[in-house]
């Protein structure tokens, strides 16, 4: 905390090395890049920032610089960007007093250091940065070399496995059985046909999976004594109630 209020610092300095380089633990920071190194062979960049009020970042910089000279090492140069435009600067000043409570006048509120911290055009990071090319030249490096899919075709689950001998429909119906016997006592044949009317919505939907990961969260959440909240759009579902995913009876409350 500075004398003349809170600071926002660039992201840069939150990582680990140049976080260790900014206490001068020198030593520490060469031991982490050694490890990020091994780690991530020719996946791994040092990244260089530069932000007005920031002058700590200058000699990080350098000494990522001389890094990456004596070790091969390839730089990337990035902009902290918390706005698109440098004209926008004094409106995420005014969101920032409304997210921490503050106004304008208050000499204590949380800040940026400057007014630089919008998305620089790719001339102003060039002469941001003409000493080391590279490290702008690098950006299209890292783009060709990410492999994104945003189809939006068909659902994109993590996978879920289930014991053997059981499809993730089957595995959901077993567990919905083992659960009425818990909840109903007994489970008569209005919970069972609501039951069987819910499963086959969710099998057609394509949800068993979805349905089986949440159960599974729940499940580690409860044992774990982690707090949770129930999903609002299946509070009604008698498969939800069954699975322990909420405490809400849909029958007796007459829930669609």
């Amino acid at each position: 905390e500075y004398s003349e209020g809170l600071i926002c610092t660039s992201g840069c300095l939150s990582a680990e090395i140049p976080d260790l380089l900014r206490v001068g633990r020198v030593n520490e920071a060469r031991a982490a890049l050694d490890w990020y190194r091994e780690v991530f062979a020719d996946a791994f960049y040092l990244e260089l920032q530069r932000h007005g009020g920031l002058d700590e970042l200058e000699p990080i910089n350098r000494q990522l610089i001389r890094w990456s000279e004596q070790l091969d090492l390839p730089l990337i140069a990035t902009c902290d960007a918390h706005y698109l435009r440098a004209e926008d600067a004094e409106a995420h000043d005014v969101l920032l007093c409304v997210q921490t409570g503050k106004t304008l006048d208050d000499p204590k509120r949380l800040r940026m250091t400057s007014r630089d911290y919008y998305l620089h055009s790719a001339a102003e990071m060039a002469e941001l940065w003409r000493e080391v090319p590279a490290a702008l030249t690098n950006t299209l490096e890292i783009a060709e070399r990410c492999n994104v899919d945003l189809s939006f075709k068909g659902y994109h689950l993590p996978p879920f496995s289930v014991p053997q001998g059981h499809r993730p429909e089957t595995y959901l119906r077993a567990l919905c059985e083992e659960g009425i016997v818990q909840r109903y006592a007994p489970a008569t044949d209005a919970v069972r046909e609501r039951m069987d009317y819910e499963l086959s919505v969710i099998h057609n939907m394509g949800f068993d999976t979805y349905f089986l990961i949440v159960w599974n969260l729940i499940r580690h959440a409860r044992e774990n004594g982690i707090w949770f909240n129930v999903r609002g759009s299946a509070a009604s579902s008698i498969v939800a109630y069954a699975l322990g995913m909420t405490s809400i009876e849909p029958l007796s409350n007459h829930l669609i």
